[in-house]
């Protein structure tokens, strides 16, 4: 199982979504083979699929993919979604062997969203182990949502309205929106899904994909016409419209399906590949089967 999942992934010959089924599946094998394959796959020419397996090794959290990860990141003849990634998945796995590669990063990259995404992963590192100092008898909390989250959620001892405030300050550094962000979706309640559907009109298009990715994991209808507005919109950066579209696809009331349907047309890759696979996940859904090959827990797409 485990070669014909690497190579299925591998095989540029494929539909997309056979190709996402089996790197969803690969994300839950450890080892040598799936952490090659996905290596391998950061490289390829769909950058949906780059950079879908980037997340992937971040996620799983191997200290043995970083000098690859290290080398997407410094390779400038990648698409920014895929550095931005690498450099996600390198603050994910949370080593501080990576700091001085990442402070590199975050002074060289041309692209706006890879510079953010270095500093977050540049904190996040640093605020782990802070907070492992403090006590090593309180390990971190895992995600309710089963995702390695690019910032350690805000305290819960903070409110609903303070964490808006926070979330929505322009002025506010990423790494506390992004805090503040993720203690809303662990809320999870309809004042804390409103502030975070409000802050799909940020600034920074890194922090407005991570909202629309967050969005997809509370799968809350209420963020469906919000979601649709950025899907449609093509001046969005592309990582922004693919996650909308992810989003939207996890959300699944017929409105988001027609879109989807209707995007998967877009001259956007990295838009209309996101929807082709949002939508056959849906069918696999609907005909109660596995999307992965295997019959696990499905992740987190970002």
């Amino acid at each position: 199982m485990e070669r014909f999942l690497c190579d299925r992934l591998l095989d540029r010959h494929q539909p997309i979504s056979e190709r996402f089924r089996a790197l969803f599946s690969l994300r839950n094998l450890p080892g040598p083979g799936p952490r090659e394959a996905l290596v391998r796959a950061t490289r390829d020419s769909s950058n949906l699929l780059a950079h879908e397996a980037a997340f992937a090794l971040g996620q799983m959290q191997d200290a043995e993919a970083i000098p690859a990860l290290e080398a997407v990141l410094k390779d400038f003849s990648l698409h920014s979604i895929v550095r931005h990634e690498a450099a996600e998945a390198l603050g994910a796995i949370g080593l501080e062997s990576t700091i001085p590669m990442l402070e590199e990063s975050l002074a060289t990259d041309p692209a706006l969203e890879v510079q953010e995404t270095c500093e977050l992963a540049l904190r996040r590192i640093r605020e782990q182990k802070r907070m492992s100092s403090v006590s090593s008898m309180c390990p971190l909390k895992a995600s309710p949502f089963l995702s390695v989250d690019p910032a350690i959620p805000s305290s819960f001892n903070s409110s609903v309205d303070q964490l808006r405030e926070a979330l929505l300050n322009e002025e506010e550094d990423m790494y506390k929106r992004y805090a503040a962000l993720f203690a809303l979706r662990n809320d999870g309640q309809d004042g804390a899904t409103s502030a975070i559907i409000s802050s799909l009109g940020a600034k920074s298009a890194l922090l407005r994909h991570e909202v629309a990715y967050v969005l997809g994991q509370l799968q809350n209808k209420t963020a469906s016409a919000a979601l649709a507005d950025v899907l449609r919109n093509v001046k969005e950066h592309p990582m922004v419209r693919h996650e909308a579209a992810e989003a939207l696809g996890s959300i699944a009331d017929s409105k988001s399906i027609e879109l989807l349907e209707e995007f998967a047309k877009d001259p956007e890759p990295i838009v209309s590949q996101s929807c082709e696979v949002a939508l056959s996940m849906l069918e696999y859904e609907r005909s109660g089967k596995s999307f992965e090959y295997l019959f696990l827990q499905t992740p987190q797409v970002q």
